[in-house]
This record gives structure tokens, C-alpha cells and sequence, in this order.
């Protein structure tokens, strides 16, 4: 099962909305269950360069069905995944990225958000999943 187009809308709405309260333009991203790109966003003056991070944020979430923060702590140097990154086309392996998971636990896809501080980007995509389906 993938999320829908009408349920990446509604997760991507709700992150905007919390990128505007916070007061960070944001790129987000949203995938489907098979990693392919199901909605995207760029706010006003959201950085160039964190188009293609929200994208590869989504991507990692749903490759390893973890939040990218949690890969990034175990693809430190001497970690059991160091430089993971370097797989897969290239991973991101820092805040902003987490699975979207439906009412049963299933994983239908993920956000990946960036534009701002990591722990701002983890913000904003943890918002865009408070929507309930």
C-alpha cells in the first residue's frame, strides 16, 4: 500500500504549516512505499541546495524504514553503517527524513523536509505526520 496523493498533500500542508509558524522556508518531499518522489513543495525562498536533500531525506527514511537521524548516529566513523551515505546514489543521513506509517504500522512511504537546522527540519517533518488519516 503507498500513500495517497491526497494523503502526501495533507502531510505536506501540515508541514508547511508548522515551517510558516516557525518562520523557515522549507523544501518537502514525500515518497510512496517504493521510494519514488509522490508530492514535492518548495516554500518561498527555500534554499536551491535542500531541494535535492528533502528528496534524498525522503528516499533514506523509506530505503531503511528508520528516520534519518537514527541511521546518521549509526554511520558515525566506527559505526556498523559508516558511510552508508555513499550507497544507493547517495544517502542523507542527518535529521529530516522519517517513514509514514498508516493506521495499522504499515509503511506507506516518508517525508523528507530541509531548508533549515537539522532539529528544525525534524520539527517540521515530525508535524507533517501529526495528520491523522
Amino acid at each position: 500500500m503507498d500513500v495517497t496523493l491526497k494523503q502526501a498533500e495533507a502531510i505536506s500542508s501540515a508541514a508547511k504549516q508548522k515551517a510558516k509558524e516557525i518562520g523557515v522556508p522549507m523544501n518537502i518531499a514525500i515518497v510512496d512505499a517504493g521510494a519514488n518522489l509522490k508530492a514535492f513543495h518548495r516554500m518561498e525562498n527555500a534554499w536551491l541546495g535542500s531541494i535535492d536533500i528533502a528528496i534524498k531525506k525522503a528516499k533514506t527514511a523509506r530505503y531503511f524504514d528508520m528516520e534519518t537521524g537514527k541511521l546518521g548516529q549509526l554511520s558515525q566513523p566506527g559505526g556498523a553503517l559508516y558511510q552508508i551515505e555513499v550507497s544507493n546514489g547517495g544517502l542523507i543521513t542527518f535529521p529530516g527524513g522519517i517513514p509514514i506509517k498508516n493506521s495499522a504500522g504499515e509503511i506507506i512511504g516518508a517525508i523528507g523536509v530541509s531548508g533549515g537546522s537539522v532539529e528544525q527540519d525534524h520539527e517540521v517533518a515530525l508535524a507533517g505526520l501529526a495528520v491523522s488519516f
